[in-house]
This record gives C-alpha cells, structure tokens and sequence, in this order.
C-alpha cells in the first residue's frame, strides 16, 4: 500500500493558520485512512526550509510522496480542490475499490 507524505506550511498560530491544519487533518484522516504522513512546519520558525522549498504563501500543502510533486496553496476548506490539487483523486478511489 502507499504510503503519502504531505508537508503542510503554515505562518505562525493564527485562526487561519488553525483552519488549514484541522481541514487538512480532516481530509488525511478521511481520505488518505492511516497510510500517510503530514508534517506541518510553521516559516516563521523554519524559514530557510519555506526559502529552500520555495514557499512564497501560506498556507500551502506540498505531496512529495507519492510523486508526481504536487503543491495546493490558499484555502485548504474545499476537500475536492485540495484532492484534485494534489493528484489524489484517483488515487483514493482506486485504494477504496481495492479495500471493498
């Protein structure tokens, strides 16, 4: 089974920065069941990884794995953008059709 490695980068602990980690919490918990890891690095303590990673707004959600490379930025709110956006789609559904 896959495994999915998601980074998601935040600025600080704001309302708007709490909303994206629990929507994305949300979408792992319900979408990607216990196969993935989500790391959330705040760029205002980390900020050459945002640099290195080149960040330029948050919150923005990066799946490295598995590839290809994709990158949601903004609203993390709507779970079929943020699916879509990081190539996911298929791949969830193909996992539940396997899993029945």
């Amino acid at each position: 089974m896959k495994r999915f490695v998601l980074k998601l980068y935040v600025a600080g602990r704001t309302p708007r920065t709490e909303r994206a980690i629990s929507a994305m919490q949300a979408i792992c918990e319900k979408d990607l069941a216990s196969v993935y890891d989500l790391a959330v690095i705040d760029v205002l303590e980390r900020p050459q990884l945002a640099e290195d990673e080149k960040i330029l707004a948050t919150p923005t959600v990066v799946k490295e794995l598995p590839p290809p490379l994709r990158r949601v930025v903004g609203d993390l709110s709507d779970r079929e953008r943020v699916l879509v956006g990081l190539d996911l789609v298929r791949t969830v559904s193909v996992e539940q059709k396997r899993n029945r």
